[in-house]
C-alpha cells in the first residue's frame, strides 16, 4: 500500500504545485550525468560506428541501472530510519517524475501568446516544450506543435511514469525517466548520434511500447469525457498510429488528431534540416489556438483516468496477494 499511496500523493502534488523552477529536479542531474558520461565514453571507445555503438550501449546500461540502484537504496535507507521518511521520499520523487501540470501550464502559455502577444512570443513559448525549430513557424504551425507535444508528452510525461511508479514506486519511475531523458538528449538520427544514441533510442522504444498504447486509449476515453470525438479518436488511432519513424510517438498524436478532427505532424525542421514526416489525422478543419485548451482538458481527463485505473489494479492485486 505504501507504493500506491506514494504514487497518488505524487500525482496530487504535481496537480497542485507543478514543477517549481527553484526546486532541484532529478532530470537535470540525469542530463548532467549523460553529458559527462558521453564525454568519457567517446574518449574510451574508438570514433568508429562499432565503437560508438558500444559506447552508447554502455551509457544505456549504466544510467538506468545506476538510477534504479541509487534511488532504491535511498528509499530503503530512509524507510529504515523511519517509515514516514521513506514514504515522504517516495511521494516526493513520484511528484518529480510527473509533468502533467507543467505540460498544461506551458501549453497554456503558448495559447496566451497566440491570442494576446506577437507570433515571435508564441514561437518562443512553444520552443520551450518542443524539439523542432520554431523560428519560422506560422501561427497554425505553433498551434499544431503545442497540440502535438501535449499528446506525445502525455505518454512519456504522465502515463508511462504513472505505470512504472504504480509497479515499482519512485525508483522504477525515475529509472524510466532516465531512459526517456537519454533518448531526448542522444536519440537523434544525425551525424553525431546516429550510432552513439541508437541503444538509448531502442531502449526508450521498449520502455514506452505499452504505455504509449495505453495512453492512446486513455485519450480516446478522455475525448468522450471532454466533449470531443471519441469515435474519431479511435478511428484515426487505428489508421494512423504507425505514421511515425518511432513505434510509439504517433500513438497518442493519432488519438488526439482524431478527437479534435484536425491534422497533425507532417514535415518539420530539426537543427536546420527538413525532415519529411507523414501527416496524422484528416484535414477536416483548420487548427486553431483553442485546440490547445481542448488538448489540455483531454490531458487532465486522461491523467485522472490513468490514476484511477492503476490505483484500482494495484489495490486489487495487493488485496488478492
Amino acid at each position: 500500500m505504501t507504493v500506491l499511496l506514494a504514487a497518488v500523493c505524487g500525482f496530487v502534488l504535481d496537480l497542485a504545485l507543478g514543477d517549481p523552477a527553484w526546486m532541484p529536479h532529478p532530470v537535470v542531474f540525469m542530463g548532467r550525468c549523460i553529458t559527462r558520461l558521453e564525454k568519457v565514453l567517446r574518449r574510451v571507445f574508438p570514433a568508429t560506428p562499432k565503437g560508438e555503438l558500444a559506447a552508447g550501449c554502455v551509457l544505456a546500461a549504466v544510467l538506468p541501472l545506476g538510477t534504479l540502484t541509487v534511488t532504491g537504496l535511498v528509499v530503503w535507507i530512509c524507510g529504515r530510519v523511519h517509515p514516514a521518511l521513506g514514504f515522504a521520499v517516495q511521494a516526493f520523487w513520484c511528484w518529480q517524475a510527473l509533468a502533467m501540470r507543467g505540460l498544461r501550464d506551458e501549453s497554456r502559455n503558448v495559447q496566451r501568446a497566440l491570442t494576446g502577444d506577437t507570433l515571435d512570443a508564441a514561437r518562443k513559448a512553444v520552443g520551450r516544450i518542443v524539439g523542432r525549430d520554431t523560428g519560422a513557424l506560422t501561427a497554425a504551425g505553433v498551434t499544431k506543435a503545442a497540440v502535438e507535444t501535449v499528446a506525445e508528452n502525455f505518454a512519456d510525461g504522465v502515463a508511462a511514469p504513472l505505470l512504472y511508479m504504480f509497479l515499482g514506486g519512485a525508483p522504477l519511475a525515475l529509472c524510466y525517466k532516465s531512459i526517456n531523458t537519454m533518448d531526448s538528449m542522444v536519440g537523434y538520427k544525425n551525424d553525431r548520434y546516429l550510432y552513439f544514441g541508437r541503444a538509448a533510442a531502442r531502449l526508450d522504444d521498449v520502455a514506452n511500447y505499452l504505455p504509449a498504447r495505453g495512453a492512446a486509449l486513455l485519450l480516446v476515453a478522455a475525448a468522450a469525457l471532454t466533449g470531443q470525438s471519441a469515435a474519431g479518436a479511435f478511428r484515426i488511432w487505428r489508421r494512423d498510429r504507425r505514421c511515425h519513424a518511432s513505434p510509439n510517438s504517433a500513438q497518442t498524436e493519432a488519438a488526439m488528431a482524431g478527437a479534435l478532427r484536425v491534422q497533425l505532424a507532417g514535415p518539420a525542421y530539426y537543427f536546420g534540416k527538413l525532415y519529411e514526416k507523414p501527416t496524422i489525422g484528416d484535414d477536416s478543419r483548420p487548427i486553431e489556438p483553442v485546440d490547445i485548451a481542448r488538448a489540455g482538458r483531454m490531458l487532465y481527463a486522461a491523467g485522472f483516468l490513468a490514476v484511477a485505473l492503476l490505483a484500482a489494479a494495484r489495490f486489487v492485486i495487493a488485496w488478492i496477494l
